[in-house]
């Protein structure tokens, strides 16, 4: 025995040393892992306006009521006198009869102003070359604020818009983003970082950049606890809501904790962001974005980070997994 404990006795301070190290490595992951849950709002749909179709006017005389049509039938122009059966053009020249130069004159300027837009729509829209009626231009914007953890309250109006924002209708999703951007305009003493971006595309490269997006904001997130999609509600009951103002903390308040709001949103149109370089900017940022009219608004997700009671989100995971934003 004595024997084979000597033997054994080199081998063990090793194994001892190996057994430590994995202990230490797997308890700093499922700490890092339980420090990165997350909540997700949105929905939207990236789809074309609809074209209508009204069909053109006409003038029908009843039977006997001249005008030399045989069924009582006779196109109106707009103007008396036909011209050769050219109404649009010949009376601009003096050839046809009629009023002459003033209608004629109106009508032409109407024909080029239907070419000229039709021109700008096949070269592009809001200077987005390719984009059409079909697929209009698109501004896919993302805003990311870090705060302090002690905007406690702000964390509760994110769970309880998960559990209560209509995120089916693009009336729904307009609150949604107005109540998220005052609930942050609401708390500028808590900034310490913030970000942000704008793109213009067409329509399918806007809802791919959009995709993008919002994969590589859920990628950080090792869970998504509570999620409101669409109108589907997952994880609300099970999450770890965050009590009101009042109540007993469920959270630890130590300093170089965080909590990072993201906000993505797609709108028709060109919209434009301050570059954020400081709380003015962040502020002119989230007013701009909040304010997006509803008919214009295709998709808005809001992403936040810690979720689940007991997370907390270090000043080394923010600046790990937030490269791109920028200290107040």
């Amino acid at each position: 025995m004595h024997k084979l404990l000597k033997q054994i006795k080199p081998l063990l301070k090793p194994f001892l040393a190996v057994t430590l190290a994995i202990v230490l490595v797997f308890g700093h992951a499922d700490g890092a892992l339980a420090a990165r849950s997350g909540g997700r709002i949105g929905g939207g749909s990236f789809r074309a306006p609809t074209r209508t179709y009204s069909p053109p006017s006409r003038t029908y005389a009843p039977p006997g009521g001249g005008g030399g049509y045989g069924y009582g039938y006779r196109p109106s122009y707009g103007y008396p006198g036909g011209g050769f059966g050219f109404p649009f053009l010949l009376p601009f020249f003096g050839v046809g009869g009629g009023f002459g130069g003033l209608f004629s004159i109106l009508i032409f300027l109407s024909i080029a102003g239907f070419l000229v837009r039709s021109f700008r729509s096949a070269v592009g829209n809001d200077g987005i070359e390719g984009s059409s009626y079909e697929s209009p231009a698109v501004s896919v914007a993302r805003i990311q604020v870090g705060l302090l953890s002690e905007a406690r309250s702000l964390q509760t109006d994110l769970d309880r818009l998960a559990q209560t924002a209509d995120t089916s209708t693009s009336a729904g999703l307009t609150q949604l983003l107005q109540e998220t951007t005052l609930s942050l305009l609401r708390h500028p003493e808590y900034w310490v970082y913030a970000g942000g971006e704008t793109q213009q595309a067409r329509l399918e490269a806007a809802e791919l950049q959009f995709n993008r997006l919002a994969l590589a904001e859920r990628s950080k997130f090792a869970e998504e606890t509570v999620t409101n999609y669409n109108s589907q509600l997952r994880g609300a009951a099970a999450a770890g809501t965050l009590p009101a103002a009042g109540g007993a903390l469920v959270q630890s308040n130590e300093p170089g904790e965080f909590i990072v709001v993201t906000l993505l949103v797609a709108a028709q149109g060109k919209l434009q962001l301050p570059a954020i370089n400081g709380v003015d900017d962040a502020r002119r940022a989230l007013s701009a974005l909040g304010a997006v009219n509803s008919e214009k608004l295709m998709a808005v997700e809001v992403l936040w980070t810690p979720q689940a009671e007991g997370d907390t989100l270090s000043s080394d995971d923010l600046l790990t997994n937030y490269t791109d934003l920028r200290r107040l």
